[in-house]
């Protein structure tokens, strides 16, 4: 078995849950996010594979190009802080996430999503050994970045050393510059814990495009082409231009709806492009032969 393969089941390695949405037009994601059949808010106390996500939740829309982030680090389920923030929400790029902790303790500067800058950044999976690997990432992840790690997951170091990455504008798509930072810590992972399963589900967005891995953690997603009435409350969410066409995606650790999901393939590099309607999904492993080879 190499370092990307992966036996994908969530139901004996519990962890965070992730949603990603994407759309021509602002939409509003309130129900997916809370009544739903398997909203995330429902996710938070009770997963499909009946665990509990209860150590933080955030959310991040974009405004003028630049991320708003709503975040505490109690459950989703807790209060109505959750329910009032996704009842706001009307965007094209939502980024949400419900944490269940593995790496760090049950704090602010722990819970996902991250920003800096433009990007945002959330994770779904553990780095095995990261107390060994860390020095090794952050060898890899320029000062500036690692001065912006505020927390102690591995979520967050990942993300810095991505900003690195990013930073440097050697990669001719951020696909390719995933599929390489996956295969990288991947190799960290192995050489540290040989064996261990390795949970490398990111999601990266700058509010146009979203961008991602599937790596040891189910993902799932649906594609809705043109205006539709919500299953949950029999209505549109959309503002809509009569002159345009809708497109919207949604991708998420756990599908939400009865709509009909397809599951994205373990050790994948995937991307949303609301602009050209589409999405693509590739191995990890084709790119980063691509990237080695230097095409």
């Amino acid at each position: 078995m190499n370092a990307l393969s992966a036996n994908v089941t969530d139901a004996d390695q519990p962890m965070c849950r992730l949603y990603a949405f994407s759309a021509t037009e602002p939409t509003k994601v309130e129900c997916t996010l809370v009544h739903a059949q398997n909203a995330l808010m429902t996710q938070s106390q009770k997963d499909l594979s009946g665990h509990d996500h209860t150590n933080g939740w955030g959310i991040v829309i974009y405004d003028d190009g630049q991320p708003q982030l709503d975040k505490q680090s109690w459950a989703a389920y807790h209060g109505e802080h959750f329910k009032r923030a996704a009842a706001k929400v009307y965007a094209t790029t939502v980024m949400a996430h419900i944490r269940r902790a593995t790496i760090g303790a049950s704090t602010l500067e722990n819970t996902h999503p991250f920003v800096s800058g433009k990007w945002a950044f959330a994770h779904n999976g553990t780095v095995p050994g990261f107390e060994q690997i860390r020095p090794k990432l952050i060898a890899l992840t320029s000062p500036r970045r690692a001065a912006e790690i505020q927390g102690q997951t591995d979520s967050e170091h990942v993300f810095a050393y991505l900003l690195t990455l990013l930073d440097a504008n050697i990669f001719d798509d951020l696909e390719s510059l995933l599929a390489h930072a996956a295969s990288t810590i991947a190799v960290l992972a192995a050489t540290a814990r040989p064996g261990a399963k390795l949970g490398l589900n990111l999601m990266l967005t700058d509010g146009t495009r979203i961008y991602g891995t599937c790596l040891g953690r189910t993902l799932h997603y649906v594609e809705r082409k043109g205006l539709y009435d919500c299953e949950i409350c029999g209505f549109p969410h959309i503002h809509h231009d009569p002159k345009a066409d809708y497109w919207g995606m949604v991708v998420a650790s756990e599908p939400i709806t009865h709509e009909t999901w397809t599951q994205i393939p373990d050790g994948s590099v995937w991307a949303v492009s609301p602009d050209q309607q589409s999405y693509q999904i590739t191995p990890i492993h084709e790119l980063a032969l691509q990237v080695s080879r230097g095409s």
